[in-house]
């Protein structure tokens, strides 16, 4: 898989830490990354398809993906 977005993400070069927040509330600040990058879908498409479990990928939480997930096994 190709994995070139990554080299355009928002995130690049900032603390990682901000986008693994101890709580789904502690959110805000990788979201606010996420919001404005131009590869979050790519990036949370990625994520989604290999079930990532930690962090905040493509401006969504580990409970947020996990919710995408269901949604789209109904809608499938």
């Amino acid at each position: 898989m190709n994995l070139s977005w990554r080299q355009k993400g928002a995130c690049r070069g900032l603390d990682p830490a901000i986008f693994y927040p101890v709580s789904e509330d502690d959110a805000a600040e990788a979201k606010a990354v996420c919001a404005v990058c131009p590869v979050r879908e790519p990036c949370l498409e990625w994520a989604l398809g290999n079930r990532e479990h930690d962090g905040v990928w493509g401006g969504a939480t580990e409970r947020e993906r996990r919710r995408m997930i269901r949604q789209r096994r109904k809608t499938a």
